[in-house]
């Protein structure tokens, strides 16, 4: 069912309007159609009926969103709509000239000099169209033109930064509204670089495509000739494309010392605003369509734990939740000051959401189980992981503790706390593991596929627990990635390290990321796939470390090998070049959500899993590292780890 706008007195005010220009169009209409005696013949009855069509054309604008549409934003669709009130209003009148009127059913005779003859006539219901068309549209027009050259005004007035924007038409169509609605500030454009060819030469609201992404410094050279220096660059998306250059454009847009602004995509409706550019808009790299009405679905009015919830990943879920209407949030961190600053973050955030934050370890099993039982989630996010590959390395007993028996107990505690489901985060390192890391986070897969596949067995249909597990790779200006550290040495003027000019890695944004974590989410609690425990997110085309360390050196304004020097400091223990999203004997599986796959991983039963469990706890209490390195071989036959 449609839902009508509200009615406002700023609504009743453009109703009043309309009625106004819908009496005088068609009073217009008849004096411009008959003259003399013709005219004041026909007047009373037009004075009579003339009260009701106003009436209708005041149901007609409303219906038709014109009453409920801001002036300040009048543009095509609302002038369609003022075609379509024209329109039907006009074949009103076809209709009381044709059917009511001219059969004289209104019971009034008509004047002498009428006699035989039409009411309104089509002349007149011809010229009605163009008035209503007119009053409707002209003062929303005249303000529209008003409010543009306030902005302009008001641009210039408040010294406003003489801006140059770089993209697409269409991109800098978006940016230019923004601007003259007064969404975006204290910029004003004075051109438009473009990488198509077809916008060279023309006129974007009045501002002019001066030319391609090379002309970039002769544009700015040029106005700095004629005395208008320009201050900022603003880059739409469509300037990171590849054909942009886009590395170009920021190298020669710092060089020549102006500030740097981009214009995210507004796919989800979000009013413009500018931002600094980031490394992950040198990515290159387009991110996956989200159905966030279906996350929503999912946490609406949910109670939810996230462990690990002050942690890169886990504070961005805890986000994520809040803003899909969770109604409950429970973050479980063990760092305290990680946890205060993501439940201040939250609580600033304005979220409704109850935000509760727990200091705890997941290796303590019965403050784990504990926690989850006083709470009772509905869904458990563990995101809670030790996860740097080289100190894992040497220290990966701890790895096993909290990898393992922390994941474990979270499984153990979310199953007996009546969890709806569990989403374990894992890592794409987990694929024929060489590293404890992977090696770890493999065990926690099996641990929660081998309970997954005995909750079905046990369910006999019957709605379950689901757990799953969701693989990806490294994620953008995460603790602990290359980001962080590349921006220290940039900062410190180099040199940026690199461990090998091979290396080749998987990125995405956190914000996807998490995103497509809750969408794999509600794949696994529908009844569809109830086999698919292990999802791989799509991670698009692996990046080379070397070109990402070139990215943010240029992203600086500097020059790789000139300006910042690259060093190789070679492969460090665990590590491998490149990243794979499957093994070899583990099939992949399309399930019909974009941005995620299925992986069908071997699954060694519960018993057995359980007896390795029960070795590896006695051989961790005897810091028996032979006796663990056996058990977990054993577990994962192709982990080929390196480590000593």
């Amino acid at each position: 069912m449609m839902r009508l706008p509200q009615f406002t007195l700023r609504n009743l005010l453009i109703a009043t309007h309309d009625a106004l220009a819908t009496g005088a169009a068609l009073f217009a209409a008849f004096y411009l159609r008959f003259e003399g005696d013709q005219f004041y013949d026909r007047l009373p009855l037009l004075l009579r009926i003339l009260p009701y069509f106003v009436v209708l054309s005041i149901v007609v604008c409303y219906l038709s969103n014109l009453t409920t549409t801001k002036w300040r934003f009048i543009s095509l669709p609302d002038a369609l709509n003022i075609l379509r009130v024209a329109t039907i209003l006009t074949l009103a009148l076809v209709v009381l000239d044709y059917v009511f009127v001219a059969p004289n059913v209104l019971g009034m005779p008509v004047a002498p000099n009428v006699a035989g003859a039409f009411f309104i006539g089509k002349i007149t219901i011809i010229l009605y169209w163009f008035l209503e068309v007119f009053f409707l549209s002209g003062l929303r027009f005249a303000y529209r033109y008003f409010r543009y050259t306030r902005a302009r005004h008001h641009a210039k007035a408040e010294n406003a930064s003489p801006a140059l924007l770089v993209g697409r038409a269409a991109d800098a169509e978006i940016l230019l509204r923004a601007i003259e609605s007064g969404a975006v500030k204290r910029i004003w454009p004075v051109g438009v670089l473009s990488p198509s060819p077809a916008d060279l030469g023309q006129l974007i609201r009045n501002i002019p495509v001066l030319g391609g992404i090379d002309d970039i410094e002769d544009v700015v050279r040029d106005f700095e000739a004629r005395g208008k220096p320009i201050a900022r660059i603003v880059m739409a998306p469509s300037a990171f494309e590849p054909e942009a250059k886009p590395e170009a454009v920021l190298m020669r847009a710092r060089r020549l010392g102006m500030i740097v602004s981009r214009l995210p995509s507004l796919e989800s409706g979000e009013t413009p605003r500018l931002t600094t550019v980031a490394v992950e808009d040198l990515l290159l790299r387009p991110s996956e369509t989200i159905d966030y009405g279906r996350l929503e679905t999912l946490v609406r009015g949910k109670s939810v734990i996230v462990t690990g919830g002050g942690g890169s990943i886990g504070s961005e879920i805890c986000e994520r939740v809040t803003t899909f209407g969770a109604s409950r949030l429970l973050v479980i961190e063990n760092s305290e000051p990680a946890l205060y600053a993501v439940t201040e973050a939250l609580v600033e955030s304005g979220t409704a959401a109850q935000i509760e934050g727990r200091i705890a370890d997941i290796r303590d099993r019965e403050r784990i189980m504990r926690l989850m039982s006083e709470f009772k989630p509905d869904i458990v996010f563990h995101a809670a992981a030790l996860k740097h590959v080289p100190i894992l390395e040497r220290d990966w007993s701890e790895g096993v503790k909290t990898n393992i028996f922390g994941s474990v107990n979270v499984a153990d505690a979310a199953l007996a706390a009546g969890a709806k489901a569990m989403v374990m985060i894992s890592t794409d390192k987990a694929i024929e593991p060489v590293s404890m890391l992977g090696l770890t986070k493999r065990f926690a897969e099996m641990y929660c596929q081998a309970l997954d596949h005995d909750l079905a067995a046990q369910s006999d249909g019957k709605p379950r627990m689901r757990l799953i597990s969701v693989r990806f790779g490294n994620v953008l200006a995460s603790n602990g990635s290359v980001v962080p550290k590349f921006k220290a040495q940039i900062e410190a003027g180099g040199p940026v390290t690199v461990t090998h000019p091979d290396m080749v890695r998987y990125f995405m944004t956190i914000r996807e990321a998490c995103d497509l974590v809750l969408t794999a989410a509600t794949h696994a609690m529908t009844p569809a796939r109830p086999d698919v425990s292990v999802y791989v997110l799509n991670m698009g085309q692996p990046v080379k470390i070397v070109d990402l360390a070139e990215r943010m050196i240029r992203l600086s304004g500097l020059q790789p090998g000139y300006d910042i020097e690259i060093v190789f400091s070679g492969m460090r223990p665990g590590e491998r070049l490149n990243e794979i999203l499957f093994a070899s004997e583990e099939p992949s599986i399309e399930i019909g959500v974009a941005g995620i796959m299925a992986a069908k991983p071997n699954e060694p039963p519960m018993q057995v899993l359980r007896k390795w469990l029960a070795i590896l706890e006695e051989a961790i209490a005897k810091d028996d590292r032979a006796t663990i390195r056996a058990v977990l071989k054993d577990a994962v036959p192709e982990f080929g780890s390196n480590a000593a």
